[in-house]
C-alpha cells in the first residue's frame, strides 16, 4: 500500500476540521416558519420590530464555542426579506448568546442596514471602554443580562453594576431578560439601575396567574417608575394555549391599557429555542390590532415608543 504524501496528509486533516465544524453547528432548536403569511394588518410607517435576532451564516460569523444552544443560520437577508413581508421599517437586532461577546454579525448587520436599525450588545464585566465605542459607532444603544438558566451563568450584581457604570457615559439602555418567579427576585437590581431599562418578553410572567398574578402586579409596578419599558414580544413563548396565544395576548393587553407610553413589540424572529409553538411571523402581526385596540396605541407601540427608546431617527 502506497503510503500518504504531506498534501494528502493536510488535505485529509483539513477535511477533518471541516466535518468537525460542521458537526459543531448541526442546529439543537428547529427553525422559524419558512414561509409566513402575508398579514391582514398593515403597521404604520415608521413600524419598528423592537426585538429580533440575525445567527450566522455559521461559515462566515462562527457560533461561539461554549454556546448554549445551535440555531439554523438566520442571516441579514432573511430577516430584511421577512421585514419587507411583514411591513417593518425599522428594527432592534438582540445579540444572543450563541454568538457570545462576538458582534460581528450584528455589526455587519447594522453596517449594511443603514440608521434604521439599532443594536442591543452582551458584554462581560471587564469590557473595555474602546469595545463600547466601537459599538456605539456602530449603531448599539444597549446591553442585555440574561437571567435564565438555559442560556448561561446567571450575571452577578457587581458585574451587572460594572457593566452598566461602563456604558452609563453612552446613554445605553439595559435589557433585562428574566423568566416568572426571577422577576420578583431582581426587583432590587432593576430599580437600582439609573438608566433606561427594558423587560424582555413580559418578562416571561406566568401566564395562567393572569393580571392578578405577582409577577404581572410586579411589571405593572416596575412601568409605573417612568424609567422602565416592556417589550410585548415572545408571546408564544408565554402561552399555554396556543395558536393563536389568547391568553398571553390578553396580558400584554393589559399592559397597553395601563402603560401606553412604555410598550414595545418585536417579532422574536428567528424565535431560538422553541420547543411547543413555533409561530408564523405573518399571523403575530396580525395578533397587533388586538393587543394595541385602538390606532393611537399602536403609533405609540410601534413607531413613537421605540423612536424615543431606541434613540432612532424620526419618521
Amino acid at each position: 500500500m502506497t503510503s500518504a504524501t504531506s498534501a494528502e496528509r493536510q488535505l485529509g486533516v483539513q477535511h477533518s476540521a471541516q466535518a468537525g465544524a460542521q458537526q459543531s453547528a448541526q442546529p439543537t432548536c428547529p427553525p422559524p416558519d419558512p414561509d409566513p403569511t402575508q398579514p391582514r394588518y398593515v403597521p404604520p410607517p415608521g413600524a419598528c420590530d423592537s426585538h429580533f435576532h440575525v445567527f450566522g451564516p455559521h461559515a462566515v460569523f462562527p457560533y461561539a464555542a461554549k454556546r448554549p444552544f445551535t440555531p439554523h443560520d438566520a442571516p441579514k437577508a432573511m430577516l430584511l426579506a421577512l421585514h419587507r413581508r411583514l411591513g417593518f421599517e425599522r428594527g432592534v437586532i438582540v445579540q444572543s448568546t450563541c454568538h457570545g461577546t462576538d458582534h460581528a454579525a450584528l455589526v455587519d448587520f447594522l453596517a449594511g442596514a443603514g440608521d434604521r436599525y439599532r443594536g442591543v450588545a452582551l458584554l462581560d464585566a471587564d469590557v473595555g471602554a474602546d469595545e463600547i465605542a466601537r459599538l456605539h459607532a456602530a449603531g448599539v444603544r444597549g446591553v442585555r443580562f440574561n437571567f435564565l438558566p438555559h442560556l448561561g451563568n446567571r450575571p452577578s450584581p457587581e458585574g451587572v453594576r460594572a457593566v452598566v457604570e461602563r456604558v452609563a457615559p453612552f446613554g445605553w439602555h439595559v435589557a433585562v431578560h428574566v423568566g416568572g418567579k426571577e422577576l420578583l427576585d431582581t426587583l432590587g437590581l432593576i430599580t437600582a439601575i439609573r438608566a433606561k431599562v427594558v423587560i424582555d418578553h413580559v418578562g416571561r410572567v406566568d401566564v395562567t396567574e393572569g393580571v392578578t398574578g405577582f409577577g404581572f402586579g410586579a411589571l405593572k409596578k416596575l412601568l409605573d417608575r417612568g424609567t422602565v419599558w416592556v417589550k410585548l414580544s415572545g408571546l408564544d413563548r408565554l402561552s399555554r394555549a396556543g395558536p393563536p396565544f389568547a391568553d398571553s395576548v390578553a396580558l400584554a393587553r393589559a399592559l397597553v391599557r395601563h402603560a401606553p407610553t412604555r410598550v414595545l413589540w418585536g417579532t422574536d424572529w428567528p424565535h431560538p429555542n422553541i420547543s411547543r409553538f413555533m409561530p408564523n411571523d405573518g399571523e403575530l402581526v396580525d395578533l397587533i390590532p388586538q393587543i394595541a385596540e385602538d390606532e393611537r396605541s399602536r403609533q405609540l407601540m410601534l413607531v413613537d415608543n421605540p423612536t424615543e427608546f431606541f434613540e432612532l431617527p424620526p419618521t
